[in-house]
């Protein structure tokens, strides 16, 4: 191998996914893009795994779980993030649309020098993926959109009243145990101040 070589667009794209704003289509009161939404929901993925693997008998591996939750929106560097309501209007654009998302995952994989293409394959295809770790990833993508409503109601945002509604019925309708510790344990504080939760901790 001669690293001369070696030639790759791939994280040149992925560091584009900065400048996708999520939620284009509401009024925000702080733009939140597609990059630091992926951590967000990497890390509440992690606590998803733990929790399930804690109290639940669950056997997944955390990190594995974290590192493919990272990687769950990369493809919006070439579809761009297409509004919720667009997506879910009606089952054709739906169905259309995640043959876009399978077309843009496997232009990026592609873009990854040949010798780890299976590696970024297992991180980035859907169809690689157990139906556990898909609905684990799911749920955190849920939370952190719910989380980011409440950010917004907090702020006097009245924009974010009817997501947060229809995204607290979506978790509920999991019946997921790991999903309800999180709820109950971590997302109160979410709509405290920061002295508020400062002094809890002291």
């Amino acid at each position: 191998m001669s690293l001369s070589t070696i030639k790759s667009h791939f994280f040149a794209h992925l560091s584009r996914m900065k400048l996708i704003n999520r939620w284009p289509l509401m009024r925000n009161v702080r733009t939140e893009n597609v990059q630091e939404h992926s951590l967000q929901v990497a890390m509440v993925a992690h606590s998803l795994a733990l929790i399930r693997n804690k109290y639940f008998s669950g056997k997944l591996d955390p990190n594995e779980v974290a590192t493919i939750a990272m990687f769950h929106d990369v493809s919006e560097v070439i579809t761009g993030d297409l509004p919720t309501p667009v997506k879910y209007s009606n089952p054709v654009i739906r169905d259309e649309y995640k043959k876009i998302e399978k077309i843009a995952e496997q232009k990026l994989i592609n873009m990854a020098p040949k010798d780890f293409h299976d590696d970024y394959a297992k991180l980035i295809d859907h169809h690689r993926h157990s139906d556990e770790i898909i609905f684990i990833v799911k749920a955190a993508d849920v939370i952190c959109a719910y989380l980011k409503t409440l950010e917004e109601l907090s702020a006097g945002n009245r924009e974010f009243g009817l997501a947060k509604k229809r995204l607290d019925q979506m978790l509920k309708d999991y019946h997921s145990p790991e999903v309800d510790y999180f709820m109950q344990a971590y997302v109160p504080s979410f709509s405290l101040s920061l002295d508020e939760i400062t002094q809890e901790d002291n």
